[in-house]
Parts: structure tokens; sequence; C-alpha cells
């Protein structure tokens, strides 16, 4: 995977290991934005420029399609995985004598939306360990929401889940990308997925799959040009009829041209071997963890290894002056590498030779 490694400037100087949180933009991602916006500044912002925005969006409909194995029609774009959750848990207009289960590993852009509807709609929120959610399921369970991957341990959402009748909405934040997705496989009725974290692109950019069963039930709150399929229509423009309803209602070019362009850096490789290469590496990565000490929390095959730290912000901190880039998992005694297909073994060296040489002495 050299060639792909080439693609990201960031690791000639950095072993890159915080995809989980923004993944390395690549350079064909920097120039395609500054195309754009060079664009712009010659020709202004005219007719042309609005449908080259709309050209820009179909394109990343469809890579974002592709890699959540969805149809383009029931995929919208949005800034963030949060805003996918949002749309979804407001629009289902639920309310007292309801009830959304969730888990016990839950990220705050799913547990920001998970509030409100408790506070705005009387709606129960109930939690349960994250393997053990499917079988939690109860009279009032109205909707099932929980992470596809926690973000905190790797740990992935139990099969058991696509077998249920209450609809499942899953945040993909650590999935899409990350580890092989077929949306009808997985049997939810919406998933959520960002755009800067596995997928590369700048931040801004995001995804929801809503299946067709889900898309009817759904009240759109907000409405605007971009979502509305007649807007010369004004007040009495209906909604477009597919998932582009729930499109977020402002995505500059330069954001759309970048997400394409770091999307295409991925696929030309091939998302069955970045997904193999980058679990296989996170795989090493435990197995050498525990050889020196620093045994991982319990986690899935995925592409996100936590490990224990005595003192995890400063550790963290220690470690970027080394080189090394990873985060600290808030309220809990782990370090988190997250571990791309861009990375390789050079980068796992530079991270455990720091360990050591750095070693966790904080006091306990």
């Amino acid at each position: 995977m050299e060639g792909l490694r080439a693609c990201f400037g960031v690791l000639e100087r950095t072993a890159y290991l915080n995809a989980g949180t923004d993944g390395p933009l690549p350079q064909a991602a920097v120039h395609a934005a500054a195309h754009e916006l060079e664009a712009q500044a010659r020709n202004g912002r005219t007719r042309a420029h609005f449908e080259r925005r709309g050209e820009l969006a179909l394109a990343l409909r469809e890579r974002y399609a592709r890699a959540l194995g969805a149809e383009p029609a029931d995929v919208a774009l949005t800034t963030c995985t949060s805003e996918g959750i949002a749309v979804v848990i407001d629009g289902l207009g639920l309310g007292a004598g309801d009830e959304i289960l969730t888990s016990e590993e839950e990220h705050p852009g799913l547990l920001g939306a998970l509030a409100a509807a408790r506070e705005l709609r009387g709606v129960a929120v109930r939690m349960a360990p994250l393997r053990e959610i499917a079988e939690a399921v109860g009279e009032r369970t109205r909707l099932i929401a929980c992470c596809h991957i926690g973000w905190m341990s790797g740990l992935r959402a139990p099969a058991q889940l696509a077998q249920l009748a209450v609809p499942v909405l899953l945040d993909g934040a650590q999935g899409v990308g990350a580890v092989p997705v077929d949306v009808r496989a997985l049997g939810c009725a919406a998933y959520a997925g960002a755009g800067q974290k596995w997928l590369c692109g700048p931040d801004g950019t995001g995804m929801l799959y809503v299946s067709p069963v889900l898309r009817e039930r759904l009240a759109v709150h907000r409405r605007g040009y971009g979502n509305l399929a007649e807007p010369g229509l004004g007040i009495d423009s209906p909604l477009h009829e597919d998932a582009r309803r729930f499109d977020t209602l402002a995505l500059s070019a330069e954001a759309l041209a970048s997400a394409v362009a770091a999307a295409d850096v991925l696929e030309r490789v091939g998302w069955q071997r970045v997904h193999e290469r980058a679990r296989a590496l996170a795989a090493t990565l435990a197995e050498r963890l525990a050889a020196i000490g620093r045994e991982p929390a319990p986690r899935s095959d995925t592409t996100l290894v936590s490990f224990p730290s005595r003192d995890p912000q400063a550790e963290r901190e220690r470690l970027a002056a080394a080189g090394v880039v990873l985060r600290d998992i808030p309220g809990t005694p782990w370090l988190r590498a997250s571990v791309g297909a861009w990375n390789d073994e050079r980068d796992l060296d530079r991270l455990i030779d720091a360990l050591r040489t750095h070693p966790d002495r904080s006091p306990e």
C-alpha cells in the first residue's frame, strides 16, 4: 500500500493514528478544493457555479452510496454523522410513552439527539450494554439507536439487530470507510456516517442512508432550496421524493469536490483491500500492545484499538511530541489508536517505541 501512503503528506512526518477523529487529508483533495475556489475567484459565482455544485453533489452521493452498499436515491448528503442522526430521531416524531433504546457506549453526537428527544418531546431513553442491546427491546421501544462500531472500544453492534422488527438507526461514524458496510445486510432503517473520518474528506461532510420504508415515516422539519423538488413554486414546492429531501441545505463546491477526490483515492485501491489492510494492521497493533503490558480494551475485528494509560491526556501529549498522533477517550483510562490502510508497520513501530521510551509512569 505504499502508493496509497504516498497520497497523504502528513505521513511523511507523523505516525498518524487518529482517523477516528479526522482522517488524513490526501493531497488530491486539497488540489480539488483549490481548483474550485480558484474557478470561483476567476469566474464569479453565477448559474454555472451552482450547476457545478449540483454535479459534484451527485458525484459524492454516488461514492457514498457505494461505500454503504446502498442506492444513491437512498443516500442524503449531510455535514456530519450527528446531523443525520438528528434528522432521523427528530423526524420520527416520538413522544411521551415512546422509548428509544440505546447502548452504554455512545458518542455525544448520538446522545445529544437523544437528550433533545427526552427533554423536548418526553421520549424515554433507556441504555443497555452494546453486546446485549438486541435482547433488551421492550414493549415501548420504538427505535434502537446505537453505534455500528463503538467509538471508545471498537466493539461491533450485534448482528441480531438485523432480525428485529423495531427500526434500527446506526451511528456509522467508525464504520463506513473503516469496515465493510452493507446497509441492507445490516438490516438497519437508517445509517448515519462521516465524510471526514475514514473516507478522508474535509470537515463538514457526511451522509445519511434512509430505507424507503422509513423515508415515508420521517417528517422533514427543515426545508429550503436545497431539498425542495421545485423551489420555483415557493411555499407550495414539494420535497424531493428520494433521500435528497433529507439533504443538508448547503454544501460548498470546494467541500464537495474535496470529498469526491478523497473517496476516489480510496476507491482506486478498492474498498475490500482498504478494509482488509486496516483491520489487519489494527489486529497486529493490539497484539504488540499486549506484548508490552498495554492489553487493549475488548474489541471486535475493527480499526480501533484502545489501550490503558494512567494519565491519557498527558501521555497523548507526550506521544504527539514524539510524532505519534492518537487521542484519549474522555472519562476513561484509555488512549485510542485509529489504524487505516494508509498506515504501515513503521507507524506501529513508532508508537510502540514511543511507549517504551516514555513509559507510563504517572501516579495511579
